[in-house]
């Protein structure tokens, strides 16, 4: 939210530097997490100058451009080359001088001095357009000829400067969204010192002119509308707004639209209190009527949009048709135009459960629906409406011609919060006076309604949703007080944790480590997403998906069962943006729904899971002179996860590793660990790459973190010695069925020798015309190696013989 610091003085007498202000702003709750300059003309018109045209004479070298001299002032003489048809003699004109900087849209440039077909040029005579003043570009600007020649553009123009605060609104302080809520708080914290106070405008002059326009109001939701104001105004001209409320609006980066709507905007902005204007001439059968419409009416928004209804959208409608969505966006056909003569001008508190609703339903975030949804002071209402209406008298004309329309059926009544000052001492640590509390809360607009020796009962302003009870209150004293006034506690204290191992940090740490050397790039997707992808794959039961109420969009309504699909979304981004050589981590939760889950509890049905996720897709290595180009393949990946384990000291003994079938790979791998599935890899299906439009393949691994963890938790890595005697590596070609897989070989290798038989590797496989149909030969090394003692032959060849009758028994295999 931004907030201008000249507008704020409208509301509050300080003369205080900016920073200062920022610093007591960010202390009392309200963080300004930054401030710009703001210029009512970028740049300001630094450099630029009114100058006088001396003389014009035409380019010899050029029939459209002339060469003029002209004054600068201080006996300063330019020559300037000019392309303007509009250009003579004796004109007052601003000129860039050199070194100035020119600004359009986000460009700039800046004037130097230069020769434009072989004249020397020092300088711009501008246009309106090429300062920032206007869009023409007809021809140069020219000023009032009393103008002395040397005169800052910027001094003639009237540039204002201000100092804008982007202040982070915490949802709980909704009474701090507006110019007159920061000056209240401001002054708050002021007041402590010298007697200061913060005030909204005089509506001393409203008065009804004519009733010559009544526009009756009927509210038939009273629960989703608790009050409705509104009065009409005949007789007004739209228009362009004047240079002081456009400035206003600018400075927090609103645009002006006409004189009605910017003064809604501007009273927005100053009290915090949504308003809209109705074309009075479009409202039929003379009437307003706050109601919800049947479920799937169609209405046309203000931003062009046909919107589908819900029943619970609550609708400002005329006698026909439904004008506005209350409390978030106007219509189409029932806005203020420059064809308006009369409006209906709504101020209104809505219930924030309503509005946020609608909202979300409808996927719009305005300025009125984010103070709504956030809660409204009822009391404002109509101070704001008048406040509104004398602007638009007074900018736009016409009367005033009804009597305000209030339909307010059950006030609110000021919450009643009992502040016990032995509690105030005991939560803030230091001991406030009474005095100083009294006039703190004052300053806030609480009203004392009882006070003992011990105790106040206080009434709590409407506006302040936030306050509810006694710690709420004792807030309140303490960030206006100022928590830097709290000395901090002489005794220390500290507590002693007891560090479970391992610890799950540092493992994420190394991991991160050397997926990172290995030219990995770590990346962090947004744990909500799209229903559409586990609806549209029937990899995945959409059933499972962990649904949100409330919705931000439709893309963000289900929170992610796998990691899957953030990756994905991050492969096409790059590709798009010619990065095709891709490789990506990521450590996430996955989300689940098992209405099947046993128990009665809510929170049983949900399983949360952390994962790390591995993306590669591309080339291996850049294209070269040197070398060719090779393409990641599935086994790239699993070298990397291998990698991984040999990082945590998992063994590939310990891993029973086969094939899997799964709708998401094209061909994949699992991992399981003491008959635990606990990491699935391979090369993701077309199927799966199609809604992405990726049409390079793509290789993913899938590992369960958490079992992971589980997995080393009782393991230790720790140094050894490089062995003594050397290792044996024996080879055997086998001759198998092709159901027969590498990791049932594995397997059975261990077994028959399981001291010394180190490592068991496949190094080549040979299908062809010269084997039996439905045959396969496998060459496999074995990696023999003792650590006491040197290896003899009659020891190796006893462990061969044993492995060939153990294949041959069970595999059925032939050794060729």
């Amino acid at each position: 939210m931004k907030i201008s610091y000249s507008w704020l003085k409208d509301y509050i007498k300080v003369d205080l530097d900016p920073m200062e202000v920022s610093e007591i702003l960010t202390n009392t709750g309200l963080e300004v997490e930054g401030m710009e300059q703001f210029e009512t003309v970028k740049g300001g018109l630094e450099g630029i100058v009114v100058g006088e045209v001396i003389s014009v004479r035409k380019h010899p070298n050029a029939d459209k451009l002339t060469l003029a001299e002209v004054n600068l002032g201080n006996g300063k003489i330019a020559a300037i080359v000019c392309g303007a048809p509009n250009v003579k003699e004796g004109q007052k004109v601003p000129v860039a001088t050199i070194g100035s900087t020119l600004y359009k849209g986000e460009g700039s440039f800046v004037i130097k001095k230069t020769k434009i077909r072989g004249e020397t040029s020092e300088g711009m005579i501008c246009a309106e357009d090429e300062l920032g003043l206007g869009d023409s570009h007809d021809g140069i600007m020219v000023l009032d000829k009393k103008t002395p020649a040397g005169t800052m553009a910027r001094s003639y123009f009237n540039i204002q400067e201000d100092t804008t605060f982007e202040i982070g609104l915490t949802p709980n302080r909704i009474d701090g969204a507006s110019h007159f809520g920061v000056a209240r708080d401001l002054a708050a914290y002021l007041n402590q010192f010298k007697t200061i106070k913060a005030n909204l405008p005089g509506i001393e002059d409203f008065e009804v002119n004519n009733q010559d326009l009544i526009i009756p109001v009927e509210v038939k939701n009273e629960k989703a509308c608790p009050r409705y104001s509104g009065l009409t105004i005949s007789g007004l001209k739209v228009g362009p707004s004047p240079e002081w409320l456009q400035n206003r609006l600018k400075s927090i980066g609103l645009s002006p639209i006409n004189n009605v709507v910017d003064i809604s905007n501007y009273v927005l902005h100053e009290t915090g209190q949504p308003l809209h204007a109705f074309d009075a001439a479009q409202i039929k059968g003379n009437k307003i009527i706050v109601k919800t419409l049947q479920q799937g009416s169609k209405f046309i928004s203000l931003d062009g949009e046909e919107r589908k209804l819900s029943g619970q959208d609550l609708m400002i409608c005329d006698e026909k048709d439904g004008m506005c969505i209350g409390g978030v966006l106007g219509g189409i056909e029932s806005g203020v135009t420059e064809k308006t003569n009369a409006i209906f001008l709504e101020s209104a508190c809505f219930d924030p459960i309503y509005i946020r609703k609608t909202a979300r339903r409808h996927v719009l975030n305005t300025d009125a629906s984010f103070r709504f949804e956030r809660g409204a002071d009822p009391e404002m209402t109509i101070y704001a409406l008048k406040r509104a209406a004398l602007l638009i008298k007074e900018i736009a004309g016409g009367k005033i011609s009804s009597p305000i329309q209030d339909v307010y059926p059950k006030h609110f009544s000021p919450q009643k919060v009992e502040l016990s000052f032995a509690n105030l001492n005991r939560l803030i640590g230091i001991e406030i006076p009474v005095k100083k509390v009294k006039t703190i809360l004052s300053s806030l607009d609480f009203n004392i309604i009882k006070e003992s020796a011990h105790s106040l009962q206080l009434g709590v302003p409407l506006y302040r949703v936030d306050v509810t009870r006694e710690a709420d209150v004792i807030e309140e004293v303490l960030r206006i007080f100022g928590y830097n006034q709290i000395p901090p506690d002489k005794q220390g204290s500290s507590s002693i944790n007891h560090l479970v191992k391992p610890d799950k940090e540092k493992i994420i740490n190394q991991l991160s480590d050397l997926l990172i050397a290995n030219g990995f790039h770590e990346i962090m997707s947004n744990s909500l997403t799209k229903a559409s992808y586990y609806e549209e794959n029937s990899a995945f039961d959409a059933k499972k998906s962990v649904k949100l109420q409330n919705p931000l969009s439709i893309d963000l309504n289900v929170m992610r069962q796998s990691l899957l699909f953030g990756g994905l979304e991050a492969i096409i981004y790059n590709t798009n943006r010619k990065r095709a050589n891709l490789k990506f981590f990521e450590f996430g939760n996955s989300y689940q729904f098992l209405p099947s889950a046993s128990g009665q509890e809510k929170l049983k049905k949900y399983h949360e899971q952390e994962k790390l996720a591995l993306f590669i897709t591309g080339n291996k290595n850049n294209e070269s002179w040197n070398s060719k180009v090779q393409k990641v393949d599935f086994y790239t990946l699993k070298g990397i996860l291998q990698l991984l384990f040999q990082r945590l000291g998992v063994t590939d003994n310990e891993l029973k590793i086969s094939t899997m079938v799964s709708k998401i790979f094209t061909e994949g791998e699992k991992y399981t660990y003491q008959g635990k599935e606990f990491v699935q890899l391979g090369s993701i299906s077309k199927n799966t790459l199609a809604p992405f439009e990726i049409d390079q393949d793509v290789f993913f691994a899938d590992i369960q973190f958490d079992t992971l963890i589980q997995i080393i938790s009782n393991k230790q890595i720790k140094f050894k010695a490089l062995p003594r005697y050397p290792e044996v590596k024996r080879d055997l070609a086998l001759l198998l069925d092709e159901g027969i897989e590498f990791e049932q070989i594995k397997e059975l290798a261990f077994q028959t020798e399981n001291k010394i038989l180190r490592k068991v590797q496949i190094f080549d496989v040979f299908r062809g015309k010269k084997l039996e149909k439905g045959k396969k030969s496998y060459a496999v090394s074995f990696i023999l190696q003792d650590y006491e003692k040197t290896l003899t032959d009659k020891r190796i060849e006893g462990i061969m013989n044993r492995l060939i009758k153990v294949y041959t028994e069970k595999l059925g295999a032939q050794i060729r």
